[in-house]
């Protein structure tokens, strides 16, 4: 057992792919995390919470007896597993896009392999065993699973498939390969130990961290918006906000002018500053987010 300080909160977080959008994560969050050369052990400015890195492949384990009392890893590591642990929040990040992965069956393009079927009696390589296995088991098809350590794209083409997990499709794409089906969809989860969840500091302090992790993840794809407007042209400015936002108006020092503020999408604030420009809007101020709860 890891030998940690009584009465404080160990927080497992991801060593490998996901390490540094989780880092940066819990910067917005506002929990700085800083992790010294080949350590496994970082530091974190919250005297409560110690710290410990793990895989994502394994962390799931260590939550479910009791090494950690909470840690970040994604879906499918917990259904690898098979572990019993309390889900405690939805995280959809991963180390390159805010979207979840897939695990896909994959198969060279030039392959004869158009469906699951195809492939009875056939070799399949994959880190991901159990889940693939019983994949193949509710299709009725017999296969071969062999674990892969690593470079699996590589592998498709000295066996008959392989199933490996993808964000963007690049890799695949890369290595011309060909998706025949996925297996499952996978997102980042905010796992925690039952026993743990008992105790209510430990408890409140685990749903503490989950709100502030979501709002900083909400907060990555919104912007603030800052105008200055005049009275007469309020109305012509706030018919071009999305409908559902509710923009705070204040008054200003002239009676004839109001400051206005709001949150929006950012995919939409290049389209919409020029038109609220136009409408009338001036000092337009745009700045991102640390946070956004609900």
């Amino acid at each position: 057992m890891i030998d940690r300080p009584e009465g404080k909160l160990a927080l497992g977080i991801p060593k490998g792919s996901l390490q540094d959008s989780t880092l940066d994560l819990f910067e917005r969050a506002g929990y700085n995390i800083h992790i010294s050369s080949r350590s496994y052990f970082p530091t974190i400015d919250d005297d409560r919470i110690t710290v410990i890195m793990f895989r994502a492949q394994e962390m799931s384990r260590y939550v479910e007896d009791g090494v950690l009392d909470v840690g970040l890893t994604g879906y499918d590591w917990v259904r690898e597993n098979g572990s019993d642990v309390v889900e405690v929040a939805e995280l959809i990040y991963a180390k390159q896009k805010l979207r979840p992965v897939r695990w896909v069956l994959a198969v060279p393009n030039e392959s004869p392999v158009r469906t699951v079927e195809d492939l009875r009696g056939g070799i399949i390589a994959t880190e991901l065993v159990n889940v693939t296995r019983q994949y193949f088991a509710e299709k009725g098809v017999d296969v071969k699973i062999e674990f892969s350590w690593g470079a699996t794209e590589v592998k498709a083409r000295l066996i008959d498939g392989i199933v490996d997990v993808t964000e963007t499709g690049s890799s695949l794409r890369a290595n011309d390969l060909r998706i025949v089906d996925t297996l499952m969809t996978s997102s980042t989860r905010l796992i925690a130990n039952h026993a743990a969840m008992a105790i209510d500091w430990k408890r409140r302090l685990i749903e503490n961290i989950a709100l502030l992790l979501q709002g900083a993840i909400d907060a990555r794809q919104k912007v603030g918006l800052k105008m200055n407007v005049p009275r007469q042209k309020l109305d012509a400015v706030t018919e071009i906000l999305p409908a559902e936002k509710s923009p705070t108006i204040s008054s200003l020092h002239d009676p004839d002018w109001v400051a206005l503020e709001v949150i929006v999408e950012e995919k939409i604030e290049r389209e919409l500053v020029p038109r609220l420009k136009r409408a009338g809007a001036t000092g337009i101020i745009t700045y991102p987010l640390n946070k956004v709860i609900p």
